[in-house]
């Protein structure tokens, strides 16, 4: 085993020196208002260049390597898409070397500690048989490394108590950049696992996830909301158990986000409310969640990042309450007429699609918006012709029209009689046998 334990080693100062090679010899100037060093912070997690691989090297001492040497790899890897100035100094080369070093070093500690590893996953109700190298030893890694994330997350929160000069009291007892760095190693970790074996790992992996999207910086919430984006994915309702409401009221609060993460925070809130309460279209969440996103959109109509990040987000949530999205159209609809005049083609086609969704779910009954709906769709035909994805447009303004006359009858008949002799609009409705 002493052996074993040193070949490991020697090759963790094997697969770290590159690293460190390349991160030395990349410019780096820290940023002024970070009051971080993370080259220093990536440094420090690799191992000490000035000791040597040696018999005596303790099986604890090993294990503490190999967790640094991870969180160094999860900040690297992390940085192939950051959006954030503490990592986007980092050359995607060495992204790439980190990866690659962490799949290396996975299979070297699969080998060296195969029994021990198998009993930490039993432990955590995983199935060994089932996960790559990879996913073993990140799995084996999460109870020690999350909780000290969280940690290094929280130092610099809100104090909820302290009223007075909040931010700047958070930033007083812990540089910003910490939290940022740590929301980035969390993310890795998180979405490293997935279905069947995130849901054991609940326990562990949502209390760091509801710190970070508490946090007050946007970068911090927005690595949080990702986070969650792919636990929603890969666990069921029951997994997340009595976190559910907390994690949906995570969702309520931070709708209010800044523009730069509020496609994270639809994408997340649709996510999760459409996991928890999926076979409850009733649920007081739906309506909740619903009406939030709503609010913001009708102080913001014109804002077209938010619109197009709800238009392409929102249908899962649509299907999941179904019959009563009638309870919403008088906020849904007049955001929709004022969206299909947009100057944007992709707002159009993406509220075209979304107006298609809401009629097929609910068949716009016991309704006055369906004489205004043909009126612009009709107009939205006809002036297609300027814009540059007219018969993406055109099929999809026939396509509603079709299921109007199929679902409306004579009422719409009545709403398409003014324009039956338009000859610009004769071919958007198949007739009628």
């Amino acid at each position: 085993m002493a052996e074993s334990i040193s070949n490991l080693q020697g090759l963790l100062f094997q697969l770290s020196e590159p690293i460190r090679k390349t991160i030395l010899e990349t410019p780096y100037t820290p940023p002024e208002t970070g009051n971080i060093s993370v080259k220093a912070v990536i440094d420090q997690l690799l191992p000490d260049k000035s000791s040597r691989p040696d018999s005596n090297f303790s099986d604890t001492r090993i294990r503490n390597s190999i967790k640094d040497f991870s969180l160094a790899c999860a900040l690297l890897s992390s940085a192939r898409s950051p959006t954030h100035e503490l990592l986007s100094w980092i050359p995607l080369s060495v992204s790439i070397l980190a990866e690659s070093a962490f799949c290396e070093l996975s299979k070297a500690h699969c080998v060296t500690f195969s029994e021990t590893n198998a009993r930490k996953i039993a432990e955590l109700g995983l199935n060994y048989g089932m996960m790559t190298e990879e996913n073993r030893l990140i799995a084996e890694l999460i109870p020690q490394v999350l909780p000290s994330l969280k940690d290094i997350i929280q130092e610099s929160s809100v104090d909820k108590s302290d009223e007075v000069n909040e931010f700047s009291a958070a930033s007083a007892r812990a540089p910003v950049g910490f939290a940022i760095v740590a929301a980035y190693q969390f993310r890795w970790f998180v979405t490293k696992i997935d279905y069947p074996h995130l849901g054991k790992l609940c326990a562990l992996v949502i209390p760091c996830a509801l710190t970070a999207v508490d946090h007050w910086s946007t970068e911090v919430k927005g690595q949080g909301m990702i986070s969650f984006i792919h636990i929603g994915k890969n666990v069921n309702a029951a997994e997340l158990g009595s976190y559910s409401d907390v994690i949906l009221d995570a969702c309520c609060q931070n709708i209010a986000s800044d523009d730069e993460i509020w496609h994270l925070v639809v994408e997340m809130s649709v996510v999760l409310v459409t996991c928890i309460q999926q076979s409850n279209p009733r649920s007081p969440w739906f309506e909740r969640i619903l009406n939030e996103m709503l609010s913001h959109l009708d102080r913001q109509p014109r804002n077209m990042d938010r619109r197009v990040a709800w238009l392409q987000h929102v249908e899962p949530l649509f299907n999941s309450i179904g019959l009563f999205l009638l309870a919403h159209f008088r906020r849904i609809f007049p955001l929709f007429f004022q969206w299909m005049g947009a100057d944007d083609d992709e707002t159009v086609i993406l509220v075209l699609k979304q107006i298609f969704t809401v009629i097929r779910l609910t068949w716009i009954r016991n309704t006055p918006y369906v004489d205004r709906l043909v009126d612009e769709l009709s107009a939205l035909y006809k002036g297609a012709s300027s814009k540059k994805s007219h018969e993406d447009i055109k099929r999809l303004v026939s396509e509603i029209l079709t299921l109007l006359q199929q679902c409306k009858g004579v009422q719409f008949e009545a709403a398409y009689d003014k324009y039956r002799d338009d000859p610009s609009f004769t071919d958007a409705v198949p007739s009628q046998s």
